[in-house]
């Protein structure tokens, strides 16, 4: 490092890289004294905070880098062997006695293999074996270290041989003119230290390559790796938590002043040539050559070891976590003392594979990037449970923030492309592929996930900003709470509601009939798992919102009330209609459905086992409603209730939609009709704007009209609805004209950008059926309107005076005769026409008297007869404008 990078790059090579190095001890420190450690040091750290997708890929690509720093460190072994016991490669004279070994790729792959061997014996020992090993070896690398400080002051300046090399001048073995084969140990020189400060990069005489800043620094940051040496051996330390950050710390700032200060003393004593030219100075320079070989044997073999034991237990780790399923299965055998041995095994088989590769410096880039990427995963998941700001986050090690996190994961980063953007680019994008493969292949975990607890941070921080002060109507957009007695019939009401949501809030609602003080516990918490998985299970994006209450009236009272957060609350309620229709199970296992209708007496097992991954209550026929029908006690929804729930969502300034006929309602179906059909393969969705059950009302560009025109527009911007076509259809009386209301809506669908077909439709013998019943109607009209305006003013004080008139409910609603609903029904039905996909019909206040709820109620049941699925919507709220 000296030789070619001279001192100042040298000092600035270890200033970066113990940065790096101690920013990522930071993170591992808190990491790791924030709970009880398992097998698997770094990746178990990674892959318990950034859940398994992130620690699997980190912690198959640490495995890796563990692997392949185990075979450096064996090539580095066998090249100081062959430096001292080895015949030269070149056929030069042998120059001592003790240069017996042949040289040569096969044989440096033999030797190499011997040592891996050995490597393996005392991993599969054990991790007590391992532990004496290491410590023998430190105790024997301190005195080597102590010799060679106190050479550079007791040994005097001599002049040293250089090993020969091809590499500069293959004819002339090395020797040729221009190239010297003595160099000079100088002892401490001020000339010496002058001609070591610069840098002088020039070939590497065991590669032939030209060294580079970003060479050098990769063949010296291996020297810094072993930082995570202790945390690999997380499973097998009796308690990681205390012996983690204060052995790694000891360690980092220990290495840190003995490199420096060999740096210093090399730079001043050591000519450069030596430096370049004879990578085992040291030994030649020693009071007793022998020390500093057997220094290095050492060192290079315990790190060898520690990185295949450190490889073992990061492949166990990966096996136990079954995160690549059965592949891995065999690394999680052990032995009667839990030496996982298999995985030893399999991790020598890989490095022996890796020594192959021949030369140290080769594969030196590939582990540097490798473990430089693990180190900016071990700062990400510090990083993350820091700015999740979970409190079970608090480790007893507080000497980190957020920055440290952030600088050491873009110093990470920055080296990495400095050491070789090919390389760099090459291991992201592996770690990304394999995050994917995990994400879709392997089960979901219990280890929680960062990503939830930093979404949460995320969605708080944005609700919180998200003002209902300062909505606008150009940016309305549907929030729907949709009440749901029994999801076993509701399914295709689900899915088409999830169709108009057009991103906007979506709840699935339920009541459930009980008092809690009745109760040992609360009923709805074991109910939330079978309705997250009917959400999952039908690819909708909703949430699920259940309450408990005395009737179903305050049920969705409650959840009117507060349902949603901030800004983001339901505006529109949605509700099965009132009817007699009998409900069908849509949750049946298909494997087990068949066409015949279930026996409602069936036993409550026998349909748990035909859908077994919901847990709803079963369907108990022709009671049942598809809105809300019978519960566990028995009680039912009446008429009364169920209208009064509609004023309810009324008076709260709610849209109401209520839902008929999509019992059966399958969008796939809709959407594909057959070629034979009238309307030759073509989909329709019905826009009636106008109030059918007031005769005498010609308004089509009221509030509620355009909120029936901005659903079904909404409806048709969805990719699956967009082949639909809009029909939109004007009731023309004779005698009233409508051509300036039909040209004033062709001018507003122009403005509001909608493409919908407009029909007229003549509705004479409808309206004097209605008429008959109510007697000379010049004289009704008057008394009615001003009946409606005094009635809407008592319902409606804040809304807008020409909307009072039209969305009433009209005072002669009694009078309305069967008649006229049916002859109105038969107009909407008109089989001439082809039948829609779905219809969007005006739906009327309920009327202000309560004793008239049963009579409206069945007003619009004779009013949607048999029309297919159809949706009866009442808006009170504006939601278009031809603003920009």
């Amino acid at each position: 490092m000296v030789g070619y990078s001279g001192l100042y790059q040298a000092i600035a090579m270890l200033l970066v890289a113990y940065f790096i190095i101690c920013m990522t001890v930071l993170s591992v420190c808190a990491i790791s004294t924030n709970g009880a450690l398992d097998a698997g040091g770094a990746y178990y750290m990674i892959s318990r905070a950034l859940g398994p997708e992130f620690g699997g890929s980190i912690g198959l690509m640490f495995f890796l880098a563990n692997v392949c720093g185990s075979a450096l460190f064996v090539l580095g072994l066998v090249e100081a062997i062959l430096a001292t016991f080895g015949v030269p490669e070149d056929g030069s004279a042998v120059t001592s006695v003790y240069q017996v070994l042949p040289s040569g790729y096969w044989w440096s792959l033999l030797y190499a293999t011997g040592i891996s061997l050995l490597c393996l014996l005392v991993c599969l020992v054990g991790a007590n074996i391992y532990a004496k090993a290491t410590f023998l070896i430190f105790l024997v690398v301190m005195f080597v270290l102590g010799t060679i400080f106190i050479s550079f002051f007791a040994v005097h300046p001599h002049t040293i041989v250089l090993p020969s090399s091809s590499a500069f001048n293959p004819s002339a073995n090395g020797t040729g003119p221009g190239f010297p084969t003595t160099a000079n140990f100088t002892g401490f020189k001020l000339e010496t230290l002058l001609g070591n400060l610069w840098a002088n990069y020039t070939v590497d005489y065991t590669t032939g390559t030209t060294m580079t800043f970003a060479s050098v620094f990769a063949v010296m940051f291996n020297g810094c790796t072993g930082i995570m040496a202790g945390s690999n051996m997380s499973g097998d330390l009796k308690n990681p938590s205390y012996a983690i950050p204060r052995g790694t710390i000891t360690a980092v700032i220990f290495t840190f002043i003995i490199y420096n200060l060999l740096s210093v003393l090399v730079a001043c004593s050591c000519d450069r040539i030596l430096l370049q030219r004879d990578y085992s100075f040291l030994r030649d320079i020693n009071i007793w050559n022998p020390f500093v070989t057997i220094g290095v044997y050492s060192s290079t073999f315990s790190a060898a070891m520690s990185n295949l034991i450190g490889a073992s237990r990061i492949l166990y780790a990966l096996a136990r976590d079954d995160l690549f399923g059965k592949v891995l299965s065999p690394a999680k055998k052990t032995s009667h003392s839990g030496n996982p041995w298999a995985s030893v095994l399999l991790s020598w088989f890989l490095v022996q594979l890796v020594l192959f590769s021949g030369k140290l410096n080769t594969i030196a880039s590939i582990v540097t990037i490798f473990f430089l990427l693990v180190y900016a995963a071990v700062d990400l998941a510090c990083l993350a449970l820091e700015w999740a700001s979970a409190p079970n986050f608090r480790p007893t090690f507080r000497y980190f923030t957020w920055h440290t996190c952030a600088l050491g994961i873009v110093g990470c980063a920055v080296m990495m492309f400095l050491i070789n953007a090919i390389y760099a680019s090459a291991s992201i994008a592996f770690m990304l592929l394999l995050l994917l493969l995990i994400h879709y292949l392997s089960p979901t975990s219990s280890w929680g996930y960062i990503s939830q607890a930093l979404i949460f941070h995320q969605v708080r921080k944005y609700l919180l900003m998200l003002d209902v002060r300062k909505d606008h109507v150009k940016f309305w957009r549907p929030q729907v709470l949709l009440m749901v007695s029994n999801p076993r019939s509701s399914v295709g009401l689900i899915k088409f509601i999830n169709d108009i949501k057009k991103s906007g809030l979506y709840v699935l609602g339920h009541v459930q009939l009980g008092d809690l003080n009745t109760l040992p516990s609360d009923p709805l918490q074991s109910q939330y798992d079978s309705w997250l998985s009917l959400v999952d299970n039908l690819n909708i994006k909703s949430f699920v919102n259940l309450t408990l209450a005395d009737s179903v009236r305050h049920g969705v009272q409650h959840l009117l009330f507060i349902s949603g957060l901030g800004g983001m609350r339901p505006n529109t309620l949605v509700l099965g209609f009132y009817d007699d229709c009998l409900p069908k199970d849509k949750l049946i296992d298909p494997s087990l459905c068949t066409s015949q209708p279930r026996d409602p007496s069936g036993s409550l097992d026998e349909l748990e086992q035909q859908s077994p991954l919901f847990h709803f209550a079963s369907l108990r026929g022709s009671s049942d409603r598809q809105d809300y029908g019978e519960f566990g006690d028995g009680k039912v929804l009446g008429s009364q209730e169920y209208v009064a729930i509609i004023a309810d969502a009324m008076k709260m300034l709610k849209n109401v939609v209520l839902a008929r006929y999509f019992n059966d309602f399958d969008r796939a179906q809709v959407l594909s009709p057959p070629s034979s059909s009238p309307g030759k393969g073509a989909v329709y969705v019905d826009v009636w704007p106008v109030n059918l059950l007031r005769p005498d009302s010609s308004s089509y560009v009221d509030t509620c009209s355009l909120f029936l025109l901005q659903l079904a527009c909404i409806l048709n911007m969805v990719r699956a609805w967009r082949k639909a076509t809009l029909r939109l259809f004007l009731c023309v009386e004779e005698g009233r004209s409508v051509r300036g209301s039909g040209e004033k809506l062709g001018q507003l669908l122009k403005e509001l950008r909608i493409k919908a077909q407009v029909y007229s439709v003549p509705w004479d013998q409808q309206v004097a059926l209605h008429w008959q019943r109510q007697g000379e109607w010049g004289k009704k009209q008057s008394s009615q309107s001003a009946d409606s305006a005094k009635e809407e003013e008592k319902q409606r004080p804040d809304e807008e005076e020409e909307n009072d008139y039209v969305n009433s409910f009209p005072s002669n609603a009694t009078r309305l005769s069967n008649d006229y609903l049916s002859a109105v029904n038969k107009l909407i039905l008109d089989p001439a026409r082809p039948a829609p996909a779905v219809r969007f019909l005006y739906l009327p206040r309920p009327p202000a008297d309560t004793s008239c709820y049963t009579t409206y109620l069945h007003q619009l049941d004779l009013l949607t007869q048999d029309l297919g699925p159809t949706l009866l919507i009442h808006g009170v709220t504006p939601v278009i404008t031809t603003d920009l």
